[in-house]
């Protein structure tokens, strides 16, 4: 069995809703589109047939992608967390010894970590150095670019989940 993975509610039906949307809207105009294209006949060399199976495939194989995580989601309060360490869910404020930039992480799971919106994932190389850190720790952190040394400056719990 897979060991759950921690996802926060907004995360959780982030992936609910694109997997509905899947199911409902994508899926079924492909399926018959398919269904139409047979009629046509010779299918070894119906491009509308062939295009279309190969969408279907991608749609299917997302569907039991999305399935797969929510069955293994372990959905988080992070509105609940305790922010007196960096855990799932904390907001962490870091100051970056190297540059003196500071910078602002949501610690979350792998599957709703986006750096474009602030947020990094527990397993990347600086949240795994985070997790379990306290205010005033310095963190040295093995990234693919080389090390990076940060101070944590600010722990909080997120306002919204």
């Amino acid at each position: 069995m897979l060991d759950p993975v921690p996802i926060s509610r907004t995360g959780y039906k982030r992936l609910k809703e694109e997997l509905e949307r899947l199911q409902k809207e994508e899926l079924p105009p492909v399926m018959q589109a398919i269904a139409e294209a047979r009629e046509l006949g010779d299918l070894k060399e119906n491009g509308a047939y062939i295009a279309g199976r190969e969408q279907q495939g991608f749609i299917v194989g997302r569907i039991r992608e999305l399935n797969g995580k929510l069955s293994r989601s372990d959905i988080i309060d992070c509105t609940k967390v305790e922010p007196d360490r960096a855990v799932f869910g904390t907001v962490v404020t870091l100051l970056d010894l190297d540059t003196h930039q500071k910078v602002t992480y949501q610690l979350l799971g792998p599957d709703e970590a986006d750096s474009s919106v602030g947020s990094i994932s527990i397993h990347s190389p600086i949240g795994r150095a985070l997790l379990g850190q306290s205010v005033g720790e310095k963190v040295l952190v093995n990234t693919p670019r080389g090390d990076r040394h940060f101070e944590v400056i600010d722990i909080a719990r997120p306002t919204v989940d």
